[in-house]
C-alpha cells in the first residue's frame, strides 16, 4: 500500500438533506475520528473493528456539532485500501462544513477532486479503467448507462484487456529469449500459432475500438430531432415522450416557432429530444427563421423522427420533409393511427430506414416505438455486461495497440524476421498497459481523476 497523508471531504451532495457524510481516509483516519467523536458506549473509534458502526456525538473547539453514526473500514478492506472512517450526520450545509473543518483541525487535510478513488487506484484496489467507470456510474442518467458503468467498475474491460496482455506477454517473452539466447537451444516459436494468437487479439481489439461509439451513445445520450409539417402531431409526440406538456398543441399552423428541448428515458437509454417548427413556406419572417433552424437541426441530429399525418394525403411540405431526411438516420412516424388512414407505409420506404404507425394521443410511449428508437441507433441488442471502450483515452490506447498488432501480422506474413514482430508486440503491450494504468504517466493519471467530484 502506498503511504500517504490523511484526507477528508464531504461525500454527499452539497445542500440540505436528511443525511450527510464526511469521509476520512489515510493513516490517521482513526485517530482523527477519536479526537472528534465521543461514542455513546464509551469506547474509542480506533478500537472498533472494520465494517462496524457506532453512535456518538461529534464536537469541535466550540462544542457539540451533531449526533453521528461512525462507520469504520480498516485497511486494506476499504474503498481506498487505507483506514477509512465515515461520519454520518444530519445533512445541513452548516453541519457538514463544521464537521469537515473539525476533521481538518485534527489530523486531516481537505481532499482533492477524485482523490479517494485515485488512492484506490494507487493502492491496487482497481485499475484505471475501473476508476474511470466510477465517474461514469456517478454521471449515468439512464439505466443502461448505469449498468454498463457498473460492469466496467466490476472489471469487464480490464479482464478483456488482461487476457490479451497475458497472451502477448507469453509470446513476447518467448521471442525475446529465442532471439537473445540462440545458444541455449530454446524451442523456436511456431509461426502459425503466433499468427493465430495475434489475429485473435487483433479481432478483439478492433471490436473494442468499435464499441466506443455505442458506449458514447449510451453514456451521453442520443440527439433526436422531431420534424414534420404543421399539425401532424409533432408537439403531441414531444409531450407523449416527455410525459408532460412541453410543447403547445394547437390546430393553428406555425404555433411552434422556436426549438423546444427536453431529455427523456426510453428503453433505459437517454434521448435528447428537440421539437421544431413545422416545415412549410411561411410569409412570416420569424416563422421562416424557425423553419430554417429546424432543417439545420435535422442535418446535425443522430436520430430524426419525421412525423406525418396518416389521415391526410401527402402534401408538398411533407415531401420537403422527406427530402430533408433522405440519407439520414431517420424514422418515419405515420401519426394519428386512431383515425381513418389514407397513407401507405410503402410511400416512405425509399427515404427512410424504418416506418412506424403510431398515435401520439396515448399516455405512454408505445412499445413498438421504444423498440424502433433503440434499434435505429444500434442499441437494440446492447449488452451492458460486455466490455466497452468508454472514452477517448481508452479508444486511443486500444487503437494504438491494434495498429501495432496489425503491423506484427503483416510482418509475420511477409516473412520479416522475428525481431520486427517482437518490437510490434512490445509496443502493443505498452499501449494496453497504459490503458489499464500499469504504465500510465502521472499526467494521464492526474487527467483521469480531475474529472471526479471532491469526496469520491
Amino acid at each position: 500500500m502506498v503511504e500517504m497523508d490523511t484526507i477528508a471531504a464531504i461525500a454527499t451532495p452539497l445542500g440540505t438533506g436528511g443525511i450527510g457524510v464526511v469521509r476520512i481516509s489515510g493513516p490517521k483516519a482513526l485517530t482523527t475520528a477519536d479526537r472528534i467523536v465521543r461514542l455513546a458506549n464509551g469506547k474509542r473509534v480506533s478500537s472498533l473493528e472494520g465494517y462496524t458502526c457506532a453512535y456518538g456525538i461529534a464536537a469541535d473547539r466550540e462544542g457539540p456539532i451533531d449526533e453521528v453514526i461512525v462507520t469504520v473500514f480498516r485497511a486494506p478492506r476499504s474503498y481506498t485500501g487505507e483506514d477509512v472512517v465515515e461520519l454520518s450526520a444530519h445533512g445541513g450545509v452548516y453541519l457538514m462544513d463544521r464537521l469537515l473543518n473539525a476533521c481538518c483541525e485534527n489530523g486531516a487535510r481537505p481532499a482533492l477532486a477524485g482523490e479517494f478513488t485515485k488512492r484506490a487506484f494507487l493502492n491496487g484496489k482497481l485499475d484505471l479503467t475501473q476508476a474511470e467507470a466510477v465517474i461514469d456510474l456517478i454521471s449515468a442518467r439512464g439505466g443502461q448507462a448505469a449498468r454498463a458503468a457498473l460492469s466496467a467498475r466490476g472489471g469487464a474491460l480490464y479482464r478483456c484487456v488482461e487476457k490479451i496482455v497475458d497472451r502477448l506477454t507469453h509470446f513476447a517473452a518467448h521471442l525475446s529469449a529465442w532471439i537473445d539466447y540462440p545458444e541455449e537451444e530454446i524451442e523456436a516459436v511456431d509461426s502459425r500459432t503466433l499468427h493465430d494468437a495475434l489475429l485473435e487479439s487483433l479481432r478483439t481489439l478492433d471490436s473494442l475500438a468499435g464499441s466506443y461509439e455505442t458506449g458514447r451513445l449510451v453514456r451521453d445520450g442520443i440527439e433526436t430531432v422531431i420534424v414534420g409539417r404543421p399539425n401532424v402531431g409533432k408537439s403531441s409526440l414531444m409531450n407523449l415522450m416527455t410525459g408532460m406538456k412541453r410543447s403547445i398543441v394547437s390546430d393553428i399552423p406555425g404555433t411552434t416557432r422556436d426549438l423546444v428541448s427536453d431529455t427523456v428515458l426510453c428503453g433505459g437509454f437517454v434521448f435528447h429530444l428537440t421539437d421544431t417548427a413545422g416545415i412549410r413556406r411561411p410569409d412570416d419572417p420569424i416563422e421562416r427563421e424557425g423553419v430554417a433552424l429546424a432543417l439545420e437541426q435535422v442535418e446535425r441530429a443522430q436520430l430524426v423522427l419525421a412525423v406525418f399525418d396518416g389521415s391526410e394525403p401527402l402534401t408538398e411540405d411533407d415531401r420537403r420533409v422527406m427530402k430533408a431526411c433522405r440519407g439520414l438516420n431517420a424514422l418515419a412516424l405515420i401519426n394519428k393511427a386512431d383515425l381513418a388512414q389514407v397513407l401507405n407505409a410503402e410511400a416512405f420506404t425509399s427515404d427512410f430506414k424504418r416506418v412506424l404507425c403510431i398515435s401520439a394521443r396515448g399516455e405512454d410511449i408505445p412499445k413498438p416505438l421504444t423498440k424502433a428508437l433503440t434499434e435505429m441507433v444500434g442499441l437494440g441488442a446492447f449488452d451492458s455486461s460486455a466490455a466497452i471502450v468508454a472514452n477517448t483515452r481508452q479508444r486511443a490506447a486500444v487503437t494504438e495497440a491494434a495498429g501495432e498488432l496489425r503491423e506484427a501480422v503483416e510482418a509475420l506474413e511477409s516473412g520479416v524476421s522475428y525481431d520486427a514482430v517482437a518490437v510490434c508486440i512490445e509496443r502493443a503491450l505498452d499501449a494496453l498497459l497504459k490503458l489499464t494504468g500499469k504504465r500510465a504517466s502521472q499526467a494521464v493519471v492526474d487527467s483521469v481523476f480531475s474529472r471526479f467530484c471532491v469526496g469520491k
